[in-house]
């Protein structure tokens, strides 16, 4: 066994782009909020597939509804009607309150297609973003990302985007003028460290843009679909976007990305932005398994409440030599360290437990929503004990 898995990963390594630093982990199933590797050993998943993942692996609803699906029709563009697609458009646009939604196929596309229907609809060039925010890696997407790391290797990016701080209103307001067609923010930065928006930020964000005549774009791509313990972490504020990005957990797992259009923002001009596989009747179905899930079980409610009891817990119980701060909302935790997150993770790995990075020094924690309470705490438990060890 162990020598397949090392001719696995010599295999893939001699092949892969280089895009991405791989751990020494060979994952071949996963059923719930579980994971395991080729040697049969099993791992609480707190990586979540980078938050594609909340309603875990194999979950029974989206598994059927991908295979009905798969069996009467995959692919059909969007130059003819489909009825799967269309009950998908209803059922997102009404769970989103926003009356019109393109449908791509990722994050990053989501970001491009909100970039591209601002300008469309105020005939301004300048995006205004948030620093630590992070919205893709694509041109357009990376234009708005903050950090240097990403963007230094493909400069010149796109010349008209402006960075002001996170959760500084009077900063954003300084930036604003004729020029700009939309501000884009996360609820919650997720690469950024996991820090969310002050109360109140995303309102007064939401003003500055109707009182300058700029759209406002939220990029809920990791905190939607009840991540944070709210079906879309904007609602939790009250707030109305203009534009709404969602991609990761929108399909139970399936690639899919969406760019909801409210009133404000109208439609895309015809002819002036397209996908090929976009709203394929396959995700189409996955993503209204999805919201059924979502909206007939308790599992936003249980991250609301079991991720604010796993943050009290922590915020009290980690050594403060370790950690300077832990932060999140919902099943969305980030534990801000002291030192490199790194040997954390792989420690953590040793113990069972696989999680995220955000950033150098921040630990970031996305189990599926449909993490037992006894995998939970178990997590939590070697959290603890993992930094108590780092101390």
């Amino acid at each position: 066994m162990q020598n397949a898995l090392l001719d696995t990963i010599a295999l893939e390594d001699a092949h892969t782009s280089g895009a991405y630093v791989k751990r020494d982990v060979q994952i071949v199933r996963g059923e719930g909020a579980r994971l395991e590797d080729a040697a049969g050993r099993s791992y609480i998943d707190c990586v979540g597939g980078m938050g594609a993942a909340n309603l875990g692996h194999g979950h029974p609803a989206i598994l059927a509804a991908i295979q009905r699906q798969a069996a009467e029709l995959m692919v059909c563009p969007e130059l003819f009607h489909n009825p799967v697609r269309a009950e998908y458009q209803a059922a997102l646009c009404a769970a989103a309150a926003m009356p019109r939604v393109f449908l791509c196929n990722s994050g990053a596309e989501a970001i491009e297609g909100a970039i591209k229907a601002a300008r469309a609809a105020t005939g301004r060039p300048t995006i205004v973003a948030a620093m630590r925010g992070f919205h893709g890696r694509t041109l357009g997407a990376l234009s708005a990302t903050w950090n240097k790391t990403y963007r230094a290797p493909f400069e010149p990016l796109l010349p008209e985007v402006r960075h002001v701080p996170f959760n500084d209103a009077d900063k954003l307001a300084d930036a604003l003028d004729e020029t700009v067609a939309a501000v884009i923010v996360e609820p919650v930065q997720g690469e950024g460290g996991v820090i969310p928006a002050a109360p109140g930020y995303l309102r007064a964000v939401g003003d500055l843009c109707r009182r300058n005549g700029s759209l406002l774009i939220l990029d809920e791509i990791q905190t939607g679909f009840g991540r944070t313990g709210w079906l879309f972490a904007h609602q939790a504020d009250g707030v109305r976007p203009d534009v709404l990005c969602l991609a990761k957990s929108i399909a139970g797992g399936l690639p899919m990305g969406a760019v909801l259009l409210g009133e404000r923002a109208g439609t895309f001009p015809p002819a002036t932005h397209g996908s090929t596989f976009g709203g394929n009747p396959l995700a189409c179905a996955a993503g209204l398994a999805a919201l059924d899930v979502l909206a007939t079980s308790d599992l936003i409610e249980r991250a609301r409440v079991r991720g604010a009891a796993v943050l009290d817990h922590l915020r009290a119980g980690l050594p403060e030599r370790a950690v300077r701060d832990v932060r999140g909302r919902g099943l969305m935790i980030g534990i801000e360290l002291r030192g490199k997150v790194g040997p954390v993770l792989a420690a953590l790995a040793e113990r069972g437990v696989l999680a995220l990075p955000a950033g150098r020094t921040v630990l970031r924690l996305l189990p599926p929503l449909v993490i037992s309470d006894d995998d939970l705490w178990a997590a939590v438990a070697t959290v603890e004990e993992v930094l108590a060890d780092a101390v």
